[in-house]
């Protein structure tokens, strides 16, 4: 019964969005998403994300600076970075390497960059979070990840390269949109749009149960707290926040 209706609002969804089908098919739309569309329409949600979210991230980034190394600075990682809206909760004087698959949000990153000068950057690499590769393993105090983990190929080989990049003691923090509840209203329309979704947001895969990841990976110590962020018109509402310990 679900089933069918899933499928057909599917359907009514791809219909809509049939010119971007069409696109993707002769391989226009995902080079455009990427340069244009994707880091256009992210820095608006961000905007919005960002208001909702302000109060969660205050709370989470508070207990960074009990993360520095014996030099006493704290070396950070993100990964993901995009428009660098995570800039303004780290602690001064932190030394942050940027990170993203997608090296076409320079505009917005360079707009952040500029707005938080209490921060020490020290490099920009395209990577992809499950191949960290250019960074030495044990070489970071902390690693952030905030929307990313909905988007990456694999998440538990993203949670690897996570732990390998931390020394022993460093902290992964988190906050991503999940799937919600399988018997609410909002897991119906997350798995409706699911397809669209995911072909207009660049991958962004919208039923991830990423708590799961995260308890699976080799965390010494993990806090992770469910939340809900209204997103008007998004089925992104449910959310995790937390930190992990390695």
């Amino acid at each position: 019964e679900a089933g069918a209706s899933i499928l057909l609002l599917r359907a009514c969804l791809a219909l809509l969005a049939s010119p971007i089908y069409l696109l993707s098919f002769l391989g226009i739309w995902e080079p455009f998403c990427r340069k244009v569309f994707f880091p256009f329409i992210l820095e608006k949600i961000c905007v919005i994300h960002d208001k909702k979210s302000k109060k969660h991230k205050q709370e989470l980034f508070r207990n960074l600076p009990d993360f520095r190394g014996p030099s006493g600075v704290l070396r950070l990682l993100e990964i993901g970075t995009g428009c660098g809206a995570n800039f303004q909760f780290y602690p001064p004087g932190c030394k942050v390497t940027c990170t993203d698959i997608n090296p076409n949000f320079q505009e917005g990153l360079a707009k952040n960059m500029k707005k938080n000068q209490h921060l020490q950057y020290e490099r920009f690499l395209v990577a992809a979070g499950e191949d960290l590769g250019q960074v030495p393993s044990g070489s970071v105090d902390a690693v952030v990840c905030t929307l990313v983990l909905c988007s990456v190929h694999s998440v538990s080989s993203t949670l690897r390269e996570v732990l390998r990049v931390l020394r022993p003691g460093g902290a992964f923090y988190f906050l991503e949109h999940v799937a919600a509840e399988h018997s609410s209203w909002r897991y119906f329309w997350q798995q409706v749009c699911y397809p669209t979704w995911k072909l207009v947001f660049a991958g962004c895969c919208l039923t991830r149960e990423l708590w799961k990841n995260l308890e699976e990976a080799k965390f010494s110590e993990l806090n992770i707290q469910h939340i809900s962020m209204a997103m008007p018109w998004m089925p992104i509402e449910p959310h995790i926040v937390g930190y992990g310990v390695k």
